[in-house]
């Protein structure tokens, strides 16, 4: 016979409250990692490439694999932990996590640092989940969750801004592994410290893995990312055409296998709940925000305002204040406020502040961008926080794993789709504008403001071709901004709509049903 796991003493007891909120802490350690492991490759790439001369096409692998595994395996790990034991799965994932560190870090050939960012991503897709459905276990109390929620939300998608600022940091004294090696103390801190304080917690009604449909989800994340990955490259063409048309066929095999079967990876009937479907939603629309200005910013802040990698990581730090800012306004006021309404309110302000960076020109003070900046990070913090606190309270605590697997899913892929959307809308506003007011400029000058740069010292007067490169190149992040604003400002109609009838402080799990489950004998 088994025994259930213990469950924690209460978070509102002595004992619990220093527990619970010691476990929180180190909780918060892998969610910053994981996305942190993104973006510190913006800053060490260059190092990188000089030392492993990789080739075009191996190029391309090192710097996507890590996204493309973990977007593909965030569902199936989830649903792995709800079976397994979520913390058994983090702290396994912990070992996997510093072990391919090491393995990227010393890597000596392109393949192998191919190999290891391969391994990050499977060891990061056991992490994300884990700790975000722990959290659903540890706080029972709403209002202690909202803000526990609120500060993975703070720490997930800091880590994207802290990337540079630490990698650049340590490539001014050491070798670019550095940028990687800096996880093992962590690990090595999770791995002994996990299980004093964060108790396990497992589905105890779980009795089968559905590997078709893990499969089923892997491949239709896949196909989906790199579809949106190849329109950014190329544009809707033929290739990005089939491959979106394969995804979503995939992504519809996946819903109908997981109807069927016995033991559904995922419940999808959570997707048919108003407040789940508009967390998902909300998750997707402000990592496509967050992600695809994130993109054009660093490129804006180094080569058009002429600042070193470090420099423009310390200029974005803001941004990371502005996410925390939203998430504890979210915190603080979800027990009192319609989870629609504020929602809503997240993504106007987003708006706002994608408004604010569609209107700066290319000597506009960083002041004024940073801070247009900063406001849709306090949005992105608001809409983030609420809809995890939402994905944990609509989904039954033995689904947890799962239903935290498809969020962050959805986050990744909102970050591809950002990149897609965002970056090919820039793009195509600079050449048309270098068309338009530079026609004698060709090659790669016309093409990239990073090729203009390059091409300079060579052209007949290199201050008109720079001065024109730089204002084509805000235009295209002006023009992005604003499509940013006018995507946000349409979901907040969406989720206002769609949570309407949600009262404040909304955050008990909806009832299970007793509806059998297709292909399996109904169960008391």
């Amino acid at each position: 016979m088994r025994i259930p796991p213990k469950p924690p003493p209460p978070a509102g007891s002595e004992h619990g409250t220093v527990r619970t909120w010691a476990g929180l802490v180190l909780l918060l350690i892998p969610a910053l990692l994981v996305s942190m492991d993104v973006s510190v490759l913006f800053v060490a790439a260059p190092a990188i490439a000089e030392a492993l001369a990789p080739t075009a096409a191996q190029w391309l692998w090192m710097m996507d694999v890590y996204g493309f595994v973990l977007a593909a395996l965030l569902v199936t790990m989830g649903g792995l932990g709800d079976r397994v034991g979520r913390r058994r799965l983090l702290l396994t994932g912990a070992v996997l996590f510093g072990a391919a560190s090491a393995l990227v870090a010393l890597a000596s050939t392109a393949e192998l640092f191919i190999a290891g960012r391969v391994l990050l991503g499977v060891a990061g897709a056991t992490l994300a989940p884990s700790t975000l459905s722990l959290i659903r276990g540890m706080f029972t109390d709403l209002r202690q969750r909202g803000m526990a929620v609120g500060a993975w939300t703070v720490a997930f998608t800091g880590g994207a801004v802290a990337g540079p600022v630490i990698g650049g940091l340590l490539l001014e004294f050491f070798w670019w592994g550095s940028v990687f090696l800096v996880n093992l103390p962590f690990m090595a801190v999770l791995v002994v410290a996990a299980p004093l304080l964060v108790p396990e917690s497992r589905n105890p009604d779980a009795e089968g893995f559905d590997l078709p449909g893990a499969g089923l989800s892997l491949a239709a994340v896949l196909v989906l990312v790199h579809a949106a990955k190849r329109v950014a490259e190329h544009g809707i063409e033929v290739r990005s055409a089939a491959a979106l048309a394969a995804g979503a066929c995939l992504l519809v095999l996946f819903v109908v296998r997981q109807r069927r079967a016995a033991h559904p990876l995922v419940d999808v009937a959570l997707l048919t709940r108003p407040a789940f479907a508009a967390a998902v939603g909300g998750n997707t629309v402000v990592s496509f925000a967050a992600t695809g200005l994130g993109l054009l910013t660093f490129t804006f802040l180094q080569v058009v305002h002429g600042l070193s990698p470090l420099h423009a990581a310390l200029w974005a730090l803001p941004t990371f204040a502005g996410t925390a800012l939203g998430a504890t306004l979210a915190g603080r006021a979800a027990p009192r406020c319609r989870p629609g309404a504020l929602m809503a309110a997240g993504l106007v302000l987003g708006a706002a502040g994608f408004t604010v960076v569609g209107f700066v020109g290319a000597d506009t003070r960083l002041a004024v961008f940073v801070g247009g900046y900063t406001l849709l990070t306090c949005g992105v913090g608001v809409v983030a926080t609420l809809a995890n606190t939402l994905v944990l309270a609509t989904a039954a605590r033995e689904r947890a794993g799962a239903a935290a697997g498809i969020s962050e899913t959805s986050t990744e892929f909102g970050a591809a789709l950002g990149i897609a959307v965002l970056g090919t809308t820039a793009a195509t506003v600079y050449r048309t504008t270098m068309e338009r007011e530079l026609p004698g400029a060709g090659g790669a000058a016309a093409e990239t403001v990073t090729g203009a740069l390059a091409a300079a010292p060579r052209s007949e007067d290199p201050d008109v071709l720079l001065d024109t490169a730089f204002a084509a190149y805000t235009a295209g992040v002006n023009t992005a901004a604003l499509t940013g604003a006018c995507v946000l400002a349409a979901v907040a109609l969406l989720v206002a709509a769609a949570l309407r009838g949600l009262p404040a402080g909304t955050g008990e799990p909806v009832p299970r049903t007793r509806e059998p489950v297709r292909g399996a004998p109904d169960r008391p």
